[in-house]
């Protein structure tokens, strides 16, 4: 499976000051939450529902952490 085509299930703030959960990049959220750590929960479930990568970004959009659950490329270093 190719790096780009991994499925990514990622945490992202609302101008409102929400917090959105979205799949693969696409620009409707699967949900919307007041706290990020309610969000992170339920990304964190979709994620190793699908064994997808879940990232998680901070108020300004920056990503502050990443997490594979699955499919990992067994053949990369580190």
């Amino acid at each position: 499976m190719a790096a780009n085509s991994t499925p990514h299930v990622v945490v992202e703030p609302r101008p409102n000051g929400r917090w959105a959960v979205q799949t693969n990049g696409t620009q409707r959220a699967v949900r919307v939450f007041d706290t990020q750590a309610q969000a992170v929960t339920d990304a964190r479930t979709r994620a190793r529902n699908r064994g997808a990568e879940l990232v998680v970004k901070d108020q300004q959009g920056r990503i502050q952490s990443r997490d594979s659950h699955g499919r990992d490329d067994r053949s990369a270093k580190g």
